[in-house]
């Protein structure tokens, strides 16, 4: 936890796994602000938020993209978009930063969001537009940043105060301020991606989860971006799909990310071999990026 003075009020700064808090200190409210970082579901979705497509991305033949989002509440919200930075780890996480790490660059510089503000009533929706602008000013490669919808509360003016039963206390009330965002790239000039898989290894946890462990290895100068399918193949051939994940990224500049996916339950991996198949999503054709085998035994 960070305290951070900021004229009258006191920011606090929390830090959790994939989530991020924000707590504006008032007098008689804490505000505490959500991040969602969506790793990998069709539609980015957080508390009465929704958000269509879950990723943009841009290449030299696009100029224009929407984005849908909806209000899925019960009340009026207001939403605002704003772009931020953020930094992937080897195990997946993300971080905000802002200053780009060696080869990485911000799209956000090149792109026009508009409106910047929404007001949406309950099951309303409203279309987003982002515009690229000034891409004859970038060089060859891959440009991202992350759009930020944030929900905003209904909070009482500095000064108007709940009424006190009791005087001599004071009362604390927390409001949670919901977040969701999605990356947003930039591809310019020749790009290339290539990715293999590594050190793949089978365990049970705790003798009775069944847990699959890989490496996904990226080289060339754009991120990749695909579903993960792993399928037991017995000595008889009868094939069973055991595992997925949709939507797993390796975003540059980063060469390396480390995964864990568990497997179906109730099945013996001790005999045949798992095939685990890297593939660009349907919707862009279903490419097979990679793919490795594990001898079982």
């Amino acid at each position: 936890m960070k305290l951070i003075k900021h004229g009258m009020n006191d920011i606090v700064q929390l830090k959790m796994n994939n989530y991020r808090f924000l707590i504006f200190h008032y007098p008689l409210i804490l505000i505490v602000s959500v991040l969602l970082l969506i790793p990998s579901i069709k539609s980015a979705a957080q508390g009465d938020l929704l958000v269509f497509p879950k990723r943009i991305v841009f290449d030299e033949t696009k100029k224009s993209q929407s984005i849908n989002i909806s209000n899925t509440g019960r009340d009026t919200a207001r939403y605002i978009i704003s772009f931020v930075q953020i930094r992937m780890k080897e195990d997946g996480n993300f971080e905000n930063i802002t200053q780009p790490d060696p080869n990485q660059y911000f799209a956000d510089p090149y792109l026009r969001i508009f409106p910047r503000q929404v007001i949406l009533g309950p099951n309303e929706s409203q279309v987003v537009k982002i515009q690229l602008q000034k891409s004859d000013q970038m060089v060859p490669g891959e440009y991202r940043s992350h759009l930020y919808f944030r929900a905003m509360p209904d909070v009482k003016p500095l000064g108007e105060k709940d009424i006190q039963k009791d005087t001599a206390s004071i009362s604390v009330k927390l409001i949670p301020v919901f977040g969701i965002t999605i990356p947003i790239i930039i591809r310019k000039g020749e790009t290339t991606a290539n990715v293999s898989l590594s050190n793949i290894s089978f365990q049970k946890i705790n003798d009775s989860i069944p847990v699959l462990k890989l490496d996904f290895n990226r080289t060339g100068n754009i991120s990749v971006y695909g579903d993960i399918t792993v399928s037991l193949i017995l000595p008889n051939g009868k094939t069973t799909k055991v595992g997925e994940i949709d939507g797993f990224a390796v975003y540059t500049p980063g060469m390396l990310r480390k995964c864990k996916i568990e497997l179906k339950k109730g099945i013996e991996y001790n005999k045949g071999k798992l095939l685990i198949t890297y593939s660009a999503p349907r919707e862009e054709k279903g490419s097979k990026l990679a793919e490795a085998e594990l001898e079982l035994h």
